[in-house]
């Protein structure tokens, strides 16, 4: 008879505990109901990503020296590296470079592996076009660094802390 008096307790309890927590739960999305959207016009207004943020892959076609590293820490061999071994010095040199945006999954391995440190990650996170075929860059677009998103004049900048965004 005690054990079962006990276990009857436990599950009152067990049952009080979960009502709790159901409630907790609809108080927050209750909580959300009431805010206000903030749209932020999107051509003309930008967030300020973070530091950490891995945008596209930038690329310095003097210092690579062809060792494929990216290449082979790439989880989908993504990167393209076309060389042409020089017998007279014995070494290699770099022909063309490209990889395609389309399939890249910007882990950034390649950057981190680098030995020459000629891969670096940018701010730039609008890799949208209407051909995928053209999301396949190669050394010249990857050499191109993109304008910064504080030294564009047309943009408003918005941080991820202001007082508009944190009411989402």
């Amino acid at each position: 008879m005690f054990p079962m008096l006990t276990e009857f307790l436990n599950s009152g309890q067990q049952t009080i505990r979960a009502a709790r927590y159901i409630g907790q739960g609809f108080m927050i999305t209750l909580s959300h109901a009431n805010r206000l959207p903030v749209t932020i016009q999107y051509p003309y207004e930008k967030l300020i990503t973070s530091e950490r943020f891995r945008g596209r892959i930038h690329f310095e076609f003097d210092k690579c020296i062809a060792c494929e590293v990216c290449v082979r820490v790439c989880p989908i061999d993504l990167p393209v590296v076309d060389w042409k071994f020089e017998t007279d010095i014995r070494k290699k040199r770099l022909l063309n470079y490209s990889i395609d945006f389309g399939i890249c999954i910007f882990c950034g391995n390649c950057v981190e592996y680098c030995p020459t440190n000629c891969l670096s990650m940018t701010e730039e996170y609008e890799l949208s076009t209407y051909d995928r075929h053209e999301l396949n860059y190669n050394q010249i677009a990857l050499g191109r660094l993109p304008v910064s998103i504080m030294d564009d004049y047309t943009i408003r900048t918005i941080s991820s802390n202001s007082p508009q965004i944190k009411n989402v």
